[in-house]
């Protein structure tokens, strides 16, 4: 493989940092360390750095796609309920300096996500919305061939009257799954919880069949602001056995023109780092 032509592409969720090596769409080498709850970034980065030190020569530049938002090389939170960082953390600073890399490119990880799947995955090419259920709720744009950056797709950071100022995310994503099944099977995580369904227990389905209204509830919304020809639906929630099925049946009493072309994500975890690589790619 050509150091060139390859990219160290880094996906830093709230849940895990999943460290690959890129060539086009073609993942050869991954690493995967779940991502503390607390402490500082730079040390995180240091210990997945040495965890993938032998993989230094087979690389020139780092795209590092990360939940939150970036901002002059900088990465800040939007939720600290999804992970809790430092504002302003000097992201593209510290790529820099612990990988050695002529270049290094930061995004937040749901447009990464987008890219790689409009380029390479369920888009097809076409203009998307990228909708990732994880963790937390993010999102990307990809209109006219182009992927909008800043803040836009932060679906998840939606807010409506009379809910506290709670974040979308907080009544969708795998942490409320979890925090929802507390009274009925203590200490369960949100793939217990997609296991109890799968088992018949009422209490499971009734709270992915909740998530499940918000999401479409959100995709409708998103179908009459955007008119995408598809939103593409990724994230561990999202890929879930039964969870498009759920919204998608949520979503039947539109009418036709009003319904939203749901797609499952092609490149599953992988959207974030083939994303982040071609990113940086181009950008170098």
């Amino acid at each position: 493989m050509a150091r060139s032509d390859t990219i160290l592409s880094l996906d830093i969720g709230g849940t895990k940092m999943l460290a690959a090596l890129v060539r086009g769409n073609v993942v050869s080498e991954t690493h995967t360390m779940a991502t503390p709850r607390n402490g500082d970034p730079e040390a995180w980065l240091s210990a997945l750095f040495e965890a993938i030190g032998s993989w230094q020569e087979h690389y020139d530049t780092v795209g590092v796609a990360v939940t939150g938002i970036i901002d002059e090389g900088c990465w800040s939170p939007l939720n600290r309920r999804t992970l809790d960082i430092p504002d302003r953390f000097p992201l593209i600073e510290t790529v820099a300096r612990l990988s050695g890399a002529r270049g290094v490119l930061a995004a937040n990880d749901a447009q990464a996500a987008a890219w790689g799947e409009y380029a390479f995955g369920a888009g097809q090419g076409h203009d998307l919305v990228f909708l990732t259920i994880s963790t937390g709720v993010g999102g990307g744009i990809v209109v006219n061939g182009r992927l909008l950056g800043g803040l836009a797709g932060h679906f998840g950071q939606f807010r409506s009257l009379g809910e506290e100022g709670r974040a979308l995310e907080d009544k969708v994503s795998g942490h409320w799954i979890a925090a929802e099944a507390v009274p009925h099977q203590p200490g369960a995580t949100a793939r217990d919880v997609f296991e109890a369904a799968a088992t018949g227990h009422g209490w499971a389905q009734a709270i992915i069949e909740t998530s499940a209204r918000q999401t479409a509830l959100l995709c409708g919304n998103i179908q009459l602001a955007l008119d995408p020809a598809r939103i593409v639906i990724g994230g561990g929630i999202g890929l879930a056995p039964g969870y498009l099925e759920s919204v998608r049946r949520a979503l039947g009493g539109l009418p036709p023109r009003l319904t939203p072309q749901l797609h499952p994500a092609a490149l599953a975890e992988k959207a974030g780092v083939v994303g982040i690589a071609d990113l940086a790619r181009r950008q170098n």
